[in-house]
């Protein structure tokens, strides 16, 4: 199937000529068909004469657009996720202010193959509307197009318009039919014993009946419990397509025009939105020998208006304009939109009812701007960006990234970028913030000489990591990371003199009496705090028995050799006196010696030692 969509000024034709192509009736409401006046969109489809470059049995179906100017909202919806359009102008009328406004449009979506049919041949020469319109065409993004001239009341150069649609639709560039998906919702309905219907374009991508989806907004998965494509069921559409879908579980009035279905976890819902303005359509221009000119940027981004509306798909959101200088801007959207690198919008002014710019997205993400000078800069960033989704320039402007994020951009994963815990960072960030670590990392063992290196937790928060564990990607060959601590390679760095000192005199006083744990003011008296107590402890220097209890290296071995010559069992005055201490060490010395399995205590509190 091919999708094409109408434009062109309001009673100009295009329903008649949809209508003379089809033989369906686009036009879906009883007052559209009373007032002669298409309001909302229509939909229709006919089969397309074959060519030797397309085979029998393609298909076109058309979007059917609203011309009048207070319906402009209605259009854009039709044409935001369309390939391609078949722009109508009257002969008795030529060009008109509607047909400008649409071409303005479809120039600022980046619309590049087209048609054009002169509609009411039969009034009058279209010759001079051909002219008029295609010379007004050849300005915009659709550049120079073919022409049919046709006559909807008397069937005049139908089959004409036919051969050039088949022509039409070999021209388009074929869809990414593996792509994530994202269905502009341009109607929802409900039908009787099946629930909530939605139709719209699948531009890309594939969908399948079962398929779970994320409809956005609200933000909810749903399944597709049906599928129907050209009125008939299908078990899959692939794009592109006009397709209805039969949501099972969201009732209607959570769905409305502008909600997109959604690949599950492959989208970023965006608020803020860095952008570049591409200018409207240069009516009458022809330029290039081609025919064709590329869309021109708007030189001052501060003449749009501040409050806008934003046209992406069949969505029209309310941004407010934020100029950061020359043709960028940033745009703060009053509903986040699933949105990637490259898409194609435009922005339209509600007051004077005006298409003033089309908008390029360069940055879905991007950083909050809150010094002074910092949109100059910003601009100064966005201007050596382009429309492409690059991943290594993505990593290389923001050093760190979910991967995951990434991918959601619409980038591919930079095959260099190391990654850890989800995260892609940087080779030159890396290099970076490891001589910062390593700096930090010495600092703080010169202020903290008793601890065996910097908490990685610290380590983290110097080096502005998102996660601990990326701190493993800085240690290189002059760090090493171990019990949750980061320190110079190597082995750790012994005690200060001074600990040593207190510690030697303490073993020595231990020496004499081996469990005779030294009282807290002897500890004061050697300078030996809580953290001098902790280092020698890590440094395999004394042995904590219980808080307050230090004895020297392997007194608990030799407490269970002592406590061997009891008799079986023992009580707790026999193993005080046998290890010749007080209770205050005892008791802790035989807690130490049950948690190691080398003691138990008996029902009746006296103790015994597990036979070896």
């Amino acid at each position: 199937m091919h999708v094409v969509a109408t434009a062109g000024h309001v009673d100009h034709g295009k329903s008649t000529l949809v209508r003379a192509l089809t033989g369906m009736e686009p036009d879906r409401w009883a007052e559209e068909r009373r007032r002669g006046m298409t309001i909302d969109l229509g939909f229709a489809w006919t089969s397309l004469p074959t060519l030797p470059t397309l085979p029998t049995g393609a298909t076109v179906a058309f979007v059917d657009v609203p011309g009048h100017e207070r319906f402009v909202p209605n259009m854009l919806a039709g044409v935001g996720p369309v390939p391609a359009v078949l722009f109508v102008v009257a002969a008795d009328e030529g060009w008109m202010p509607q047909s400008a406004e649409h071409l303005d449009a479809l120039h600022a979506l980046n619309v590049r193959h087209g048609l054009l049919a002169v509609t009411r041949s039969d009034l009058m020469d279209p010759e001079l509307a051909r002219d008029e319109a295609l010379e007004h065409l050849a300005g915009s993004t659709l550049g120079r197009i073919p022409a049919v001239c046709v006559s909807g009341a008397t069937g005049a150069g139908l089959d004409e318009l036919r051969t050039a649609l088949s022509q039409l639709v070999t021209r388009l560039p074929a869809p990414d039919v593996e792509a994530d998906v994202r269905l502009w919702v341009d109607r929802a309905f409900t039908i009787r014993g099946a629930g909530t219907v939605v139709t719209g374009t699948l531009a890309s991508g594939t969908l399948h009946v079962g398929d779970e989806l994320e409809l956005v907004p609200p933000g909810r998965t749903v399944t597709v419990r049906a599928l129907q494509s050209l009125g008939e069921p299908v078990e899959a559409a692939p794009a592109v397509a006009r397709v209805a879908v039969n949501l099972r579980g969201v009732p209607r009035e959570a769905v409305h025009r502008g909600a997109a279905l959604l690949t599950p976890n492959t989208w970023l819902a965006a608020r803020t939105i860095d952008v570049r303005l591409a200018t409207v359509a240069r009516h009458g221009d022809i330029s290039g020998q081609t025919g064709r000119s590329l869309p021109r940027y708007a030189s001052m981004s501060g003449g749009l208006a501040a409050e806008m509306v934003l046209h992406v798909g069949a969505a029209g959101v309310g941004v407010r304009v934020r100029p950061l200088g020359g043709d960028t801007v940033r745009l703060m959207l009053r509903q986040p939109l699933p949105l990637r690198i490259g898409d194609r919008a435009l922005l339209r002014d509600p007051g004077t009812r005006r298409i003033p710019a089309g908008v390029i997205v360069l940055d879905v993400r991007p950083p909050a701007l809150r010094r002074r000078g910092a949109a100059a800069v910003r601009a100064a960033v966005l201007s050596t960006m382009d429309s492409t989704a690059d991943g290594s320039a993505e990593l290389r402007r923001r050093g760190l990234i979910r991967r995951d994020e990434l991918i959601a951009m619409g980038a591919r994963v930079p095959a260099e970028a190391p990654a850890v815990a989800g995260w892609l960072v940087d080779p030159t960030l890396l290099v970076q913030r490891s001589d910062q670590l390593t700096a930090a990392v010495a600092e703080y063992a010169a202020e903290n000489p008793l601890e065996p290196g910097m908490p990685l937790e610290v380590a983290r928060q110097v080096t502005g990591m998102p996660n601990a564990r990326l701190v493993e990607l800085l240690l290189g060959s002059q760090l090493a990371l171990a019990q949750g601590r980061v320190h110079v390679a190597g082995p750790v760095s012994g005690l200060p003199d001074a600990v040593r000192s207190a510690i030697a005199a303490l073993r020595a006083e231990l020496a004499q009496r081996p469990f005779a744990a030294p009282e807290a003011h002897r500890l004061a008296e050697l300078g030996l705090g809580a953290k001098q107590l902790a280092a020698a402890v890590r440094a395999g220097e004394l042995l904590k028995i219980a808080n307050g209890i230090y004895l020297a290296p392997g007194a608990d071995d030799d407490a269970a050799e002592r406590l061997r010559s009891l008799p079986t069992p023992f009580t707790l005055s026999q193993a005080r006196q046998a290890l010749d201490t007080t209770r205050r060490v005892t008791v802790p010395i035989m807690e130490l010696l049950a948690r190691r399995g080398i003691s138990r205590q008996l029902p009746d509190g006296t103790h015994e030692l597990v036979q070896p």
